[in-house]
Protein backbone atom coordinates (compact mmCIF):
# COMPACT_ATOMS: atom_id res chain seq x y z
CA UNK A 1 0.00 0.00 0.00
CA UNK A 2 2.97 1.89 0.13
CA UNK A 3 4.42 1.72 -3.24
CA UNK A 4 6.89 4.13 -5.37
CA UNK A 5 3.56 5.37 -6.78
CA UNK A 6 2.11 6.77 -3.10
CA UNK A 7 4.92 7.76 -2.14
CA UNK A 8 5.98 9.86 -5.32
CA UNK A 9 2.31 11.37 -5.05
CA UNK A 10 3.10 12.66 -0.93
CA UNK A 11 3.58 16.42 -0.61
CA UNK A 12 7.19 18.06 -1.03
CA UNK A 13 6.63 19.83 2.57
CA UNK A 14 7.53 16.93 5.23
CA UNK A 15 4.72 17.81 7.62
CA UNK A 16 2.17 17.52 5.22
CA UNK A 17 4.03 14.48 3.95
CA UNK A 18 3.62 12.73 7.62
CA UNK A 19 0.07 14.04 7.81
CA UNK A 20 -0.63 11.97 5.35
CA UNK A 21 1.25 8.75 6.00
CA UNK A 22 -0.65 8.84 9.47
CA UNK A 23 -3.68 10.01 8.78
CA UNK A 24 -3.64 6.51 6.28
CA UNK A 25 -1.91 4.56 8.72
CA UNK A 26 -5.07 5.39 11.39
CA UNK A 27 -8.01 4.97 8.79
CA UNK A 28 -6.30 1.55 7.64
CA UNK A 29 -6.75 0.64 11.38
CA UNK A 30 -10.09 1.93 11.71
CA UNK A 31 -11.12 -1.03 8.99
CA UNK A 32 -9.40 -3.50 11.04
CA UNK A 33 -11.35 -5.85 13.48
CA UNK A 34 -9.68 -7.29 16.16
CA UNK A 35 -8.46 -10.61 14.14
CA UNK A 36 -7.14 -8.61 11.29
CA UNK A 37 -4.94 -6.14 13.40
CA UNK A 38 -1.71 -8.60 13.70
CA UNK A 39 -2.10 -9.47 10.20
CA UNK A 40 -1.55 -6.11 9.32
CA UNK A 41 1.83 -6.20 11.40
CA UNK A 42 4.43 -5.28 7.94
CA UNK A 43 1.91 -2.26 6.93
CA UNK A 44 1.99 -0.38 10.46
CA UNK A 45 5.47 -0.97 10.76
CA UNK A 46 6.54 0.58 7.23
CA UNK A 47 4.02 3.27 8.08
CA UNK A 48 6.17 4.04 10.91
CA UNK A 49 9.70 3.66 9.15
CA UNK A 50 8.24 6.20 6.58
CA UNK A 51 6.97 8.52 9.47
CA UNK A 52 10.40 8.29 11.24
CA UNK A 53 12.00 9.30 7.82
CA UNK A 54 10.36 12.17 7.62
CA UNK A 55 10.74 13.64 11.07
CA UNK A 56 14.47 13.86 10.36
CA UNK A 57 13.70 16.61 8.40
CA UNK A 58 11.67 18.16 10.80
CA UNK A 59 13.30 19.30 13.95
CA UNK A 60 10.50 21.11 15.53
CA UNK A 61 8.75 18.09 16.18
CA UNK A 62 9.95 16.01 19.11
CA UNK A 63 7.80 12.83 20.09
CA UNK A 64 8.88 9.66 22.12
CA UNK A 65 9.48 6.64 19.24
CA UNK A 66 7.20 3.77 20.15
CA UNK A 67 9.18 0.91 21.68
CA UNK A 68 9.15 -2.47 19.61
CA UNK A 69 8.51 -4.98 22.20
CA UNK A 70 6.10 -7.84 22.56
CA UNK A 71 4.11 -9.73 19.85
CA UNK A 72 3.14 -8.14 16.33
CA UNK A 73 -0.44 -7.46 18.15
CA UNK A 74 1.25 -5.15 21.06
CA UNK A 75 2.85 -3.67 18.67
CA UNK A 76 0.22 -2.46 16.11
CA UNK A 77 -1.70 -1.46 19.28
CA UNK A 78 1.63 0.54 20.51
CA UNK A 79 1.92 2.38 16.58
CA UNK A 80 -1.55 3.29 16.70
CA UNK A 81 -1.03 5.07 19.72
CA UNK A 82 1.56 6.41 18.18
CA UNK A 83 0.22 7.26 15.30
CA UNK A 84 -2.53 9.50 17.14
CA UNK A 85 -0.25 11.10 19.04
CA UNK A 86 1.98 12.02 15.84
CA UNK A 87 -0.83 13.11 14.38
CA UNK A 88 -1.89 15.88 16.96
CA UNK A 89 1.95 16.83 16.95
CA UNK A 90 1.58 17.56 12.93
CA UNK A 91 -1.34 19.45 13.24
CA UNK A 92 0.05 21.88 15.84
CA UNK A 93 2.93 22.41 13.60
CA UNK A 94 1.04 22.72 10.49
CA UNK A 95 -0.21 25.40 11.90
CA UNK A 96 2.46 27.19 12.96
CA UNK A 97 4.04 26.69 9.82
CA UNK A 98 0.89 28.18 7.77
CA UNK A 99 0.87 31.35 9.99
CA UNK A 100 4.39 32.19 9.86
CA UNK A 101 4.26 31.79 5.37
CA UNK A 102 0.94 33.97 5.93
CA UNK A 103 2.88 36.34 8.22
CA UNK A 104 6.00 36.71 6.19
CA UNK A 105 3.23 37.03 3.15
CA UNK A 106 1.58 40.45 4.40
CA UNK A 107 4.59 41.59 6.00
CA UNK A 108 6.10 41.55 2.32
CA UNK A 109 3.24 43.15 1.14
CA UNK A 110 2.21 45.56 3.47
CA UNK A 111 4.91 46.02 6.72
CA UNK A 112 8.61 47.07 6.51
CA UNK A 113 10.55 43.62 6.39
CA UNK A 114 12.78 43.02 3.60
CA UNK A 115 11.29 41.76 0.66
CA UNK A 116 11.26 40.88 -3.19
CA UNK A 117 9.44 43.08 -5.18
CA UNK A 118 8.90 42.20 -9.56
CA UNK A 119 8.03 44.74 -11.99
CA UNK A 120 4.54 43.99 -13.29
CA UNK A 121 5.41 43.64 -16.43
CA UNK A 122 7.74 40.96 -14.70
CA UNK A 123 5.23 39.35 -12.56
CA UNK A 124 2.74 39.42 -15.70
CA UNK A 125 5.63 38.00 -17.42
CA UNK A 126 6.11 34.80 -15.34
CA UNK A 127 2.60 34.38 -14.69
CA UNK A 128 2.28 34.07 -18.71
CA UNK A 129 5.68 31.99 -18.74
CA UNK A 130 3.66 29.50 -15.80
CA UNK A 131 0.88 29.10 -18.17
CA UNK A 132 2.80 27.90 -20.71
CA UNK A 133 4.88 25.93 -18.87
CA UNK A 134 1.88 24.02 -17.58
CA UNK A 135 0.36 23.30 -21.38
CA UNK A 136 3.54 22.27 -22.66
CA UNK A 137 3.44 19.39 -19.82
CA UNK A 138 0.46 18.35 -19.95
CA UNK A 139 0.36 18.06 -23.44
CA UNK A 140 4.21 16.25 -23.02
CA UNK A 141 4.38 12.52 -23.39
CA UNK A 142 7.86 12.49 -21.94
CA UNK A 143 6.65 12.26 -18.10
CA UNK A 144 5.27 9.59 -16.03
CA UNK A 145 1.59 10.14 -15.02
CA UNK A 146 2.06 10.78 -11.37
CA UNK A 147 5.33 12.98 -12.11
CA UNK A 148 3.26 15.38 -14.50
CA UNK A 149 0.66 15.68 -11.54
CA UNK A 150 3.09 16.77 -9.45
CA UNK A 151 4.65 18.99 -12.02
CA UNK A 152 1.56 20.63 -12.14
CA UNK A 153 0.68 20.67 -8.38
CA UNK A 154 4.00 22.56 -8.36
CA UNK A 155 3.78 25.31 -10.99
CA UNK A 156 -0.35 25.96 -9.45
CA UNK A 157 1.23 26.15 -5.62
CA UNK A 158 3.69 28.61 -7.37
CA UNK A 159 0.80 30.89 -9.17
CA UNK A 160 -0.93 31.29 -6.05
CA UNK A 161 1.89 32.33 -3.97
CA UNK A 162 2.93 34.57 -6.99
CA UNK A 163 2.74 38.24 -5.49
CA UNK A 164 4.30 41.62 -6.69
CA UNK A 165 6.27 41.96 -3.14
CA UNK A 166 7.39 38.38 -1.71
CA UNK A 167 9.45 37.44 1.06
CA UNK A 168 11.24 34.63 -0.61
CA UNK A 169 11.90 33.38 -4.09
CA UNK A 170 12.37 29.67 -3.06
CA UNK A 171 9.67 28.42 -5.02
CA UNK A 172 10.47 29.36 -8.33
CA UNK A 173 14.30 28.85 -7.80
CA UNK A 174 12.74 25.56 -7.21
CA UNK A 175 12.06 25.47 -10.80
CA UNK A 176 15.42 24.97 -11.61
CA UNK A 177 15.99 22.06 -9.55
CA UNK A 178 12.85 20.83 -12.19
CA UNK A 179 14.52 21.69 -15.32
CA UNK A 180 17.96 19.75 -14.09
CA UNK A 181 15.99 17.03 -13.41
CA UNK A 182 14.08 17.11 -17.03
CA UNK A 183 17.49 17.64 -18.59
CA UNK A 184 18.94 14.58 -17.10
CA UNK A 185 15.77 12.37 -17.67
CA UNK A 186 14.93 13.26 -21.14
CA UNK A 187 17.79 15.80 -22.46
CA UNK A 188 17.08 17.45 -25.73
CA UNK A 189 13.04 16.37 -25.46
CA UNK A 190 12.54 18.57 -22.50
CA UNK A 191 14.09 21.58 -24.29
CA UNK A 192 10.62 23.83 -24.80
CA UNK A 193 9.83 23.36 -21.11
CA UNK A 194 13.55 24.12 -20.03
CA UNK A 195 13.83 27.29 -22.08
CA UNK A 196 10.85 28.31 -20.10
CA UNK A 197 12.21 27.28 -17.09
CA UNK A 198 15.77 29.17 -17.63
CA UNK A 199 13.34 32.42 -19.47
CA UNK A 200 11.85 32.56 -15.44
CA UNK A 201 14.96 32.21 -13.31
CA UNK A 202 16.36 34.99 -15.50
CA UNK A 203 13.54 36.91 -14.15
CA UNK A 204 13.87 36.04 -10.61
CA UNK A 205 18.16 36.53 -10.36
CA UNK A 206 16.84 40.20 -11.74
CA UNK A 207 14.77 40.93 -9.39
CA UNK A 208 17.08 39.30 -6.98
CA UNK A 209 20.07 40.92 -7.51
CA UNK A 210 18.27 44.29 -7.76
CA UNK A 211 16.68 43.90 -3.91
CA UNK A 212 20.35 42.58 -2.89
CA UNK A 213 21.71 45.26 -4.41
CA UNK A 214 24.06 43.72 -6.85
CA UNK A 215 25.59 45.37 -9.81
CA UNK A 216 22.80 45.46 -12.68
CA UNK A 217 24.91 43.43 -15.15
CA UNK A 218 25.94 40.65 -12.75
CA UNK A 219 25.58 37.22 -14.44
CA UNK A 220 23.63 34.54 -13.01
CA UNK A 221 25.97 32.26 -14.00
CA UNK A 222 29.14 34.04 -11.47
CA UNK A 223 27.52 31.67 -8.88
CA UNK A 224 28.46 28.25 -10.70
CA UNK A 225 31.98 30.08 -11.94
CA UNK A 226 32.74 30.61 -8.17
CA UNK A 227 31.79 27.43 -6.60
CA UNK A 228 33.80 25.79 -9.80
CA UNK A 229 37.00 27.89 -8.50
CA UNK A 230 36.53 26.81 -4.42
Amino acid sequence: MFDEEYLDSLPDEPVLAIGDVVNKAIDHWAQLDSNQEHQEFEFFLEAFAITKALLDNIPEISIEQPKMEGTPQDVVTVLNEYFNSLKSAVAEQHVLIKSAQFTAKYQAKYGNSFSYEFSDGDLEKIQELINKLRGSISASDIFEQDHKARLLARLEKIQSELHKKMADLDRLWGLVGDAGVAIGKFGKDAKPIVDRIREISDIVWRTQSRAEELPSDTPMELISNSSEEA
